[in-house]
């Protein structure tokens, strides 16, 4: 089912590694040149460009674009009772773990009167962008603004596509869910079009200072083309889940939980890196046995059979970690012993998921974490969807006239050394009376 890789008696380097690995082939680059004309129309006919593409390529037209309170009133009242506690369950995990992650200001004195002090300022107002295409996305309502809730951000909607199901306007469950978030404002429009019309905004609809969320290669390169326009979170790729496993791993387990995250999309990840033969082929057996059960059977062949997926046997378990720096994942589980251990060497992964009993999938919904998470390797340098996100350090320098006596000539001197004197004629203004 999933292709192998043998590594094992192969000593390589980071560069040869990344060179060896699977990866998904999403190319945000090669789809710019289409995007541009959308974020362009948006931007200059505003609301009307981007309800008429949306009915050039999805082939729906909502009555307009702010989804009417009665209608989220509505999606509310008929949401499944089910439905409603796992999201409450989920909204209040997330919230506890988001609010915690909050810094507090703090002061550096440096001498007598001199203090630089360290505050935190939410983003005024954020664009949160739910995907509505394979699957339905409440989770991600719930990703997106709790986080920027927690952070203190005072406004923020939620655009989602709007579907022909229902009416023109965003799928029932995500609007229910943008209701218990606490979200009032919701746009009914998708794609790269609704990136531009966050950027940009119109009569009525507000422009926002930050996009965050995931989408499909086209809202991610509508992100690329209105960064600096506004901040964003980063460009999503598909779906990745890369697996630890030694000897002591159930099998079934790993089968099911590289199945879960091959549904998302046929470009979507699932590697096992293990030392272990037997347990390589095991698990080779099991998804074959288990994935036609599942609804997006055809879907998840396509995925776990793709060049992006596949098992990489290697020599330990050192090396197993190595191969998932290199690879640096979006998801990554270990399923070893002393796996506290192993996943205190991981220094690149969107999000790790500890032992036997902490599947990727309770992360996506449950677990707290969050969800929107650095994909194709961007785990090396980028970090997942947090309170810090919506959140702007920011240094207050307060100096009394004598803590600024004491550093002056430092400051002339510089200001000298690189052939500013103005910069020192304003220190020295001050130091003369």
């Amino acid at each position: 089912m999933l292709s192998v890789t043998d590594l094992r008696g192969r000593s390589l380097s980071v560069r040869e590694l990344r060179g060896v690995l699977p990866r998904a082939g999403a190319d945000v680059h090669s789809v710019v040149p289409q995007v541009v004309p959308i974020v362009e129309g948006v931007r200059e006919r505003g609301s009307r460009a981007a309800v008429e593409y949306g009915e050039r390529f999805d082939g729906v037209r909502p009555a307009e674009i702010r989804v009417p309170a009665e209608v989220i009133a509505d999606a509310v009242g008929g949401l499944n009772a089910e439905v409603r506690a796992a999201l409450e369950t989920s909204i209040a995990r997330i919230r506890a773990v988001h609010a915690d992650q909050k810094p507090a200001e703090h002061t550096t004195e440096l001498a007598p009167g001199a203090t630089v002090t360290e505050v935190f300022r939410p983003v005024q107002r954020v664009g949160l962008y739910v995907p509505g295409g394979k699957a339905v996305y409440p989770s991600s309502v719930l990703m997106n603004a709790i986080p920027a809730q927690e952070a203190g951000v005072e406004s923020m909607v939620v655009c989602s596509p709007p579907q022909a199901d229902f009416g023109g306007w965003p799928h029932p469950t995500i609007l229910a869910a943008c209701a218990l978030a606490g979200i009032d404002e919701v746009w009914a429009v998708g794609g790269a079009q609704a990136v531009a019309l966050l950027a940009y905004g119109d009569d009525g609809l507000e422009p926002v200072d930050m996009v965050t969320g995931p989408g499909n290669v086209f809202v991610a390169a509508a992100k690329r083309v209105v960064n600096g326009v506004v901040g964003i979170d980063a460009e999503a790729g598909p779906s990745e889940i890369a697996v630890i496993a030694d000897d002591t791993a159930d099998p079934v387990y790993l089968a099911y939980d590289l199945i879960s995250q091959a549904e998302h999309d046929e470009q979507a990840a699932s590697i096992l890196v293990t030392d272990s033969v037997a347990l390589a082929d095991s698990v080779n057996r099991e998804i074959a046995e288990r994935y036609r059960v599942t609804r997006n059977a055809t879907r998840v062949r396509e995925a776990l059979q793709g060049p992006q997926s596949g098992i990489l046997l290697v020599d330990d378990l050192r090396s197993a970690e190595a191969v998932v720096n290199a690879y640096a994942p979006e998801h990554l589980e270990i399923h070893t012993r002393n796996a506290r251990e192993v996943a205190a060497r991981i220094a690149n992964a969107g999000a790790i998921f500890v032992g036997s009993h902490t599947p990727v999938p309770l992360g996506d919904y449950s677990a707290g974490s969050n969800h929107v998470l650095p994909t194709s390797g961007t785990a090396r340098f980028a970090s997942g969807l947090s309170t810090h996100t919506f959140l702007k350090p920011v240094n207050v320098v307060e100096y009394t006239s004598g803590a600024l006596a004491e550093v002056a000539d430092a400051v002339i001197t510089l200001a000298e050394a690189e052939r500013l004197p103005a910069h020192g004629e304003a220190i020295n203004a001050r130091r003369d009376k």
